[in-house]
């Protein structure tokens, strides 16, 4: 077994899982009609079974308004014996076990959400496309319930520990961000009242959470574009977290419907990503990627740990656990980010392509993921499950050119 602080023991509030690797929120699209299903607990399990610390189901919605997929997991009662199942699985791997929880804001559809999409401001999502209209105070009142409720639900599931999204352009973030808040009451205008929707969520999760529950944020460091969230607003945001007592941020950044590829780099496979997409219900987004995909989407250049620079600023300014994300492949470079001050490293597109990856790190069998980096999986996972181009019988040679000439690129 390969000697590393990898695989030492890390702490996060309440919860100790044994290796500083996390299997990140990155969405599966598994959940059909909302719920849990077998392909969602085989691959958790599968990546628990793989020797990681900790694996987290991505992008739980804590209410129906709040839902951009119908593969997407939506917290309720009757979900809870299914996600049970999952985290007792994961427990007997010996893993931890979170659950990112969310609220997607304008980018959603009626079709998907049952409502007019609702932010932080009025106004018009292109990416659905769709009119959204600004959520009034009392809304504001429910979420900030729904997501106290949600975490309720996760811990009768038996989950360790809950991950907020407060980034990449969701509703928290749409709230902080001056792109898309636009409000001239208590919510809008200095980063104080932007910071507010957040500050009343994370104080309701934390004591939803109590005292046995570990409570991770996921934010931006930048939003990734000239007038989103700059990284001063930024730290001004990681300072308030700490302050609320937040157990760990996952750094992270971008904004889905601005910067999108800020947050996982590379380029977009449009050709994958048109390809799955059906033609009956999204002829007309199938013709405006194939026309205008580089220029909506475009291509942000790829290198291994991609946030690191970006992250070091964070790790001066606070002292609370911070966990990086972005771009981690090799044993050398992970231990160079754990070696600068990071708590635990989050993963995903080398869990897709390989659930074994960390026991393979820890044996020494490898040391670093075969992924390409073509980013199949997320052009994929827009429509179908994530899945990696290598696991994938029968793949079009239109897909595999594409999967190929991305992956050259960032070799």
């Amino acid at each position: 077994m390969i000697d590393s602080p990898i695989f030492t023991p890390v702490t996060f509030g309440p919860v100790t899982l044994r290796n500083r690797v996390i299997r990140s929120a990155a969405f599966e699209n598994m959940a059909y009609g909302n719920s849990p299903s077998q392909d969602l607990y085989d691959y958790h399990v599968a990546v628990a079974r793989g020797g990681v610390g900790m694996t987290t189901l991505a992008y739980a919605s804590v209410n129906r308004s709040g839902l951009s997929f119908d593969g997407q997991l939506w917290m309720r009662e009757e979900i809870v014996p299914g996600l049970k199942r999952i985290t007792d699985a994961v427990h007997a791997a010996g893993a931890k076990c979170s659950i990112q929880l969310g609220h997607c804001g304008n980018m959603t559809h009626r079709a998907t959400c049952g409502r007019m999409p609702v932010g932080a401001s009025s106004g018009f999502n292109l990416y659905s496309p769709t009119f959204v209209r600004k959520m009034q105070v009392k809304e504001i009142d429910g979420l900030v319930e729904d997501f106290g409720h949600a975490v309720g639900l996760a811990r009768k599931a038996g989950f360790d520990c809950v991950e907020i999204h407060a980034g990449h352009g969701y509703l928290i973030s749409q709230f902080l961000s001056p792109y898309t808040n636009h409000r001239r009451d208590e919510y809008g205008g200095s980063l104080e009242n932007r910071m507010r929707l957040m500050r009343r969520v994370i104080t309701r999760v934390l004591e939803a959470a109590g005292d046995d529950m570990g409570v991770l944020v996921k934010m931006n460091m930048h939003d990734g574009f000239r007038r989103g969230m700059q990284e001063d607003e930024c730290l001004e945001v990681a300072r308030e977290l700490e302050r609320l007592g937040v157990h760990a941020l996952v750094l992270s950044a971008g904004f889905v419907s601005k910067a999108p590829m800020e947050v996982m780099r590379g380029a977009m496979p449009l050709r994958a990503m048109a390809h799955y997409m059906d033609m009956r219900k999204f002829w007309w987004l199938k013709a405006l990627v194939r026309v205008f995909g580089r220029i909506i989407i475009p291509t942000v250049p790829y290198k291994e740990a991609y946030f690191l620079e970006d992250a070091l600023k964070f790790r001066a300014a606070v002292r609370m656990p911070l966990i990086y994300v972005g771009g981690m492949v090799s044993r050398q470079k992970m231990e160079e980010v754990l070696a600068a001050g990071f708590d635990g490293l989050q993963m995903a597109r080398a869990l897709v392509r390989d659930t074994d990856f960390v026991n393979k790190l820890h044996s020494g069998e490898v040391d670093r993921s075969p992924c390409g980096h073509s980013n199949y999986c997320i052009g994929r996972m827009y429509t179908l499950e994530m899945k990696c181009n290598r696991c994938v019988e029968g793949l079009p040679e239109k897909l595999w050119r594409e999967v190929e000439q991305a992956e050259k690129r960032w070799q």
